[in-house]
């Protein structure tokens, strides 16, 4: 058979299809006759073929099935908890990221260090900001841990965070915010963020 031309396989397999040519056939059945090969090959197939057709009405017990399922090993069953943070991972994400904003905001609303934004025309007294009469400061001011005294004019915002705002005579063209609580701090943290996020966008 190994001498044999692939040609002769190709007719058997046409042949046990049903899709062989009458001249295929002739040739197929000429070379089985002189070629002992072939011919054992060809009956090979032919048994293959029938006992698959044979086959194909054998049908599994019943319950085979449930059996089988039965017998295999039961998958761990997810404690409540993970199984909730598989299916709602995206809110899992914003309850990490608000838990670490939240203490990146705490521990910088913590720090009890005074500190002042940079005006070339404020007075620093110790822990109290002054900006003088007749003076005016172009910009925000942002007194933390200290006092703002306030007795010319300011063309910004005002925010006081862990400290007192005093003014008389005060002008402010902007708003005034005085941060005491935790969570006045966190909100302004919040907001200062979201506007410079949009500030972004404008420019």
């Amino acid at each position: 058979m190994s001498t044999c031309p692939q040609y002769i396989v190709d007719y058997m397999h046409e042949y046990l299809d049903g899709d062989i040519s009458r001249e295929h056939e002739q040739q197929l059945k000429k070379h089985l006759q002189e070629c002992t090969d072939c011919r054992q090959h060809m009956h090979e197939l032919s048994d293959t073929i029938a006992f698959v057709k044979s086959a194909a009405h054998i049908t599994a017990p019943p319950h085979f099935e449930d059996k089988v399922m039965k017998r295999l090993p039961k998958g761990k069953n997810r404690v409540g908890i993970q199984k909730w943070f598989r299916r709602h991972p995206i809110i899992v994400a914003a309850a990490v990221f608000f838990l670490f904003m939240s203490a990146t905001m705490l521990s910088n609303y913590s720090n009890e260090e005074f500190s002042v934004t940079k005006q070339p025309n404020l007075i620093v007294d110790g822990q109290t900001v002054i900006v003088p009469e007749g003076e005016v400061v172009k910009g925000d001011i942002i007194v933390k841990n200290g006092d703002l005294v306030i007795e010319g004019e300011v063309d910004g915002n005002v925010i006081v965070i862990n400290g007192e705002y005093m003014a008389s005579t005060a002008v402010v063209t902007g708003e005034i915010e005085e941060i005491d609580q935790v969570f006045e701090w966190i909100w302004y943290e919040t907001k200062a963020m979201v506007n410079n996020f949009m500030d972004l966008f404008e420019e």
